[in-house]
């Protein structure tokens, strides 16, 4: 039987048989408790039919129990001193590819052809805290194949993705997030449970991609500029907001004609609108634009 990675005495023998430092700069944290990645797996639908694409395998925790639960796993690390400790942990394991890269900029289409023929990847990770929205985002807004994306995350940038319309967490990060997919907080993840320890509360949050993005609009682009212009200045109006945003060139006549014919009161704020209203101001605005 091969001996699980996850374990607080485990991860020690490690990081001191290679003398590892961890690297503040790329949020080195290791996951130490095997309950949250059988979670992580569980959460994921993970299956022996599955090519799994994980980021910053670290010294393999996650890498080895996604092993074990998926047909193939796609691992890409950016550090150059984890792939030799990574060649040793996993050693075990046939079904695992390391690439020592940044997955910002790997060609993920191309290892999806080349590792998955193309089909649909699943991806899992314990993700850096300081570049989870990047990579996030990168995976959606690039349409690529991807069924599903399950990931430990900070609890507060969790919280924000699922948010709802005039909660405290709701924003542009929740509307462009939920354009694309439908997200859940599947499981908690306390301090003690990483190596070393953050200072704050983690989550691991699925997100099922959508076939097709969750409201239709004839200019994406607008609406996203509609996203960050109506939180731009959170305590203020949608319309203030609209008039002082730089990427809505619109008069101020126009941009109240817009709020007005969508059925918006004058003083909404942008946090009170959900996605589907964001869409429907973004067709008026999409109007009046073409008349400029």
């Amino acid at each position: 039987m091969i001996t699980k990675i996850a374990t607080i005495e485990r991860t020690k023998e490690i990081v001191k048989k290679y003398d590892f430092v961890f690297k503040k700069s790329l949020g080195q944290n290791f996951l130490v408790d095997t309950r949250i990645l059988d979670e992580i797996v569980e959460s994921a639908n993970i299956t022996k039919d599955d090519c799994v694409l994980e980021v910053g395998p670290g010294i393999g925790s996650l890498t080895q129990v996604l092993a074990e639960a998926a047909g193939k796993v796609v691992a890409v690390e950016i550090d150059k001193k984890l792939i030799p400790i990574l060649e040793d942990t996993l050693q075990g394991y046939d079904n695992i590819e390391v690439i020592n890269s940044d997955i910002l900029k790997v060609d993920i289409v191309e290892i999806i052809g080349e590792k998955n023929n193309g089909k649909p990847i699943k991806v899992v990770a314990n993700l850096p805290y300081y570049i989870t929205t990047p990579i996030v985002m990168g995976l959606l807004q690039k349409r690529l194949p991807v069924e599903s994306i399950t990931v430990m995350i900070q609890k507060e940038v969790a919280d924000r993705m699922q948010a709802k319309p005039s909660t405290k967490d709701y924003g542009k990060l929740s509307l462009a997030v939920q354009y694309y997919c439908t997200p859940k907080i599947v499981a908690m993840a306390p301090a003690h449970c990483f190596m070393p320890q953050p200072k704050i509360e983690s989550a691991v949050i699925q997100l099922k991609v959508l076939d097709q993005p969750s409201v239709t609009v004839s200019d994406e682009e607008l609406l996203f500029k509609l996203f960050r212009a109506g939180f731009s200045q959170r305590r203020k109006t949608l319309m203030n907001c609209l008039n002082n945003s730089p990427d809505i060139m619109l008069s101020k006549e126009d941009v109240v004609s817009s709020i007005s014919e969508a059925g918006f009161d004058a003083r909404i704020r942008g946090e009170a609108l959900s996605l589907e209203q964001f869409a429907v101001l973004t067709e008026i605005v999409a109007k009046k634009l073409k008349k400029e």
